[in-house]
């Protein structure tokens, strides 16, 4: 099921909407997608006063920030142990401005385990809760379904087989379309162009947007990448997210005879200047999906979050690539499959075989309409301004 076009409200037609709006992100995508969110609602809502948790690009947006959300944005049990402390001194501040400011409508955005408790408070107080891109409950702790339905007054996914999933649980959720389709452009991909000769290989690495995922993963893929550069001739990129530092790949980097260029600038040029992509399950994967680059799927965690993992997830594939195209269309290595040797040999064994591009390319080609039509932001951005105008005693 596609989002429908945008429909924007007519010029003289749109009712009054004000106030103040607390929005919540807790991870890097959410930070990016809300960013654009927030952009397209000050443009339907110019005298909205927003506040909350994110990072550059929501405060680049306009949002009064409360708190960092690079301070609180882990993967795993242990590492969720670690800041929890830090967790609990930001989820009061935030609702210590809800009480001061007297906000009466709230954006949360993905990050369930601390945004679904929030939620609880907030609903508490009166305060109309919109929950912008669904957690993935459909894979996981399909429990809190009833748990959304109590707390969420407007559930905005931006997966097609979200709305189904909802629906089958009594939610009515309302499918906007994928961000990812409006920020990611149409660019000419590394296979379409004839290699020449000599020419090495242009591999990019995409170890995450976390701290721990990058210290479970980048790893295991500088191992790989040297293996696979001792098997063919290959020119390396470590694609940095926003959310983390140089120095810290630099760290992993420490001591290894391997040269990687480190890049943070034209991150979608560089994806689709590559042949290959070596890239942590997460976003990232309908990124380099969206621009037609093949690509491995590595995912490693701590021994603890994997077993538990395992129980819980019910999904035939992790990578969202595969979930959304509905097969198994890139290779995925969770774990103690995401060994040096193995990531290496696949590597080389996909760069050598053209039929195979060419048929993962084919598949990778029908993610866009996939994932919705344009406009996905504004979408989502009428559906709050719709809520905030409810709210607004109209003259």
């Amino acid at each position: 099921m596609s989002a429908p076009p945008v429909d924007e409200p007519q010029p003289g037609s749109q009712p009054h909407a004000e106030g103040e709006l607390l929005v919540v992100a807790g991870e890097a995508s959410g930070d990016l997608h809300g960013a654009r969110l927030l952009t397209e609602l000050r443009d339907l809502v110019p005298n909205l006063r927003a506040f909350g948790l994110g990072g550059n690009e929501l405060r680049d947006a306009g949002l009064d920030l409360i708190a960092r959300s690079s301070e609180i944005s882990v993967v795993g049990i242990t590492e969720a142990m670690r800041i929890l402390p830090r967790a609990r001194d930001i989820y009061h501040r935030l609702l210590a401005e809800v009480d001061r400011r007297g906000a009466r409508a709230a954006v949360l955005i993905d990050f369930p385990d601390f945004n679904l408790r929030l939620a609880r408070a907030l609903k508490a107080r009166g305060v109309k809760v919109i929950y912008y891109i669904s957690p993935q409950i459909w894979a996981w702790r399909r429990g809190r379904v009833k748990t959304i339905a109590r707390l969420v007054d407007r559930m905005l996914v931006i997966l097609p087989f979200e709305v189904d999933f909802y629906r089958q649980h009594g939610v009515e959720a309302i499918h906007v379309g994928h961000p990812l389709v409006d920020e990611v452009p149409n660019l000419p991909q590394r296979w379409e162009s004839q290699k020449s000769p000599g020419e090495p290989f242009q591999v990019a690495l995409l170890p995450g947007s976390r701290t721990s995922e990058i210290e479970s993963n980048l790893p295991v893929m500088l191992d790989a990448a040297q293996s696979l550069g001792e098997m063919e001739s290959i020119r390396l990129r470590l694609v940095r997210a926003a959310t983390v530092t140089n120095a810290e790949l630099r760290e992993q980097l420490e001591g290894r005879e391997l040269e990687v260029e480190i890049v943070s600038e034209d991150r979608f040029g560089v994806l689709a200047d590559s042949h290959l992509a070596i890239c942590a399950s997460g976003t990232a994967t309908l990124e380099v999906g969206l621009l037609g680059t093949p690509m491995i799927v590595v995912y490693r965690v701590r021994p603890w979050t994997y077993f538990l993992g395992r129980l819980l997830v019910r999904l035939p594939h992790i990578a969202l690539v595969n979930l959304v195209l509905g097969q198994s269309v890139v290779p995925e290595l969770i774990q103690h499959e995401a060994t040096r040797d193995r990531i290496a040999r696949l590597g080389s064994e996909i760069l050598q075989d053209r039929d195979r591009i060419r048929e993962m390319r084919s598949h990778l080609g029908d993610l866009r309409d996939r994932l919705g039509h344009a406009g996905a932001s504004r979408r989502a951005a009428v559906q709050v301004m719709e809520e905030l105008v409810a709210l607004t005693p109209q003259s």
